[in-house]
């Protein structure tokens, strides 16, 4: 590697580093945020922690399959079709997983959703709703 590609990566690294929040690089600053939330708020910690890390874990997986089948010929199979139910259920265990964490009920946060989704776009979608959204849309 080149001198300059290594002190790129150097100064790079060292960006990053002051970016970065100290409960990212400190344990015990992320041992005093766990804390915080835990004693300050309604947030189970462990549980969201959980939540947080296997959805994104599980929808990597899901997706690994899906970017398969369109982008590298693997076959839209049963057994494919089958794994992929089985990431789902995974998935959808983690989200619930997220609810319990944040004492939401899961049958609100569908509710919730398709209330929004319903003021965003009617009866049909349009990518114009879908890119220029009202104030407070999130």
């Amino acid at each position: 590697m080149s001198e300059e590609i290594k002190k790129f990566f150097s100064t790079y690294t060292d960006f990053v580093t002051k970016v970065t929040s100290k409960p990212s690089i400190e344990l015990d600053d992320l041992k005093s945020s766990f804390e915080n939330i835990q004693n300050d708020s309604p947030i189970k910690t462990p549980r969201l922690l959980t939540a947080a890390l296997g959805l994104g874990s599980e929808t990597g997986e899901f997706v690994e399959i899906v970017k398969k089948i369109f982008l590298q010929g693997k076959p839209p199979s049963e057994d494919n079709i089958f794994h992929m139910k089985r990431e789902l259920g995974d998935i959808m265990w983690y989200w619930v997983t997220a609810c319990a964490a944040l004492d939401l009920d899961p049958y609100e946060v569908i509710s919730e959703n398709q209330e929004k989704l319903a003021a965003r776009y009617g009866e049909k979608f349009e990518v114009t709703r879908s890119e220029v959204r009202k104030e407070g849309d999130l």
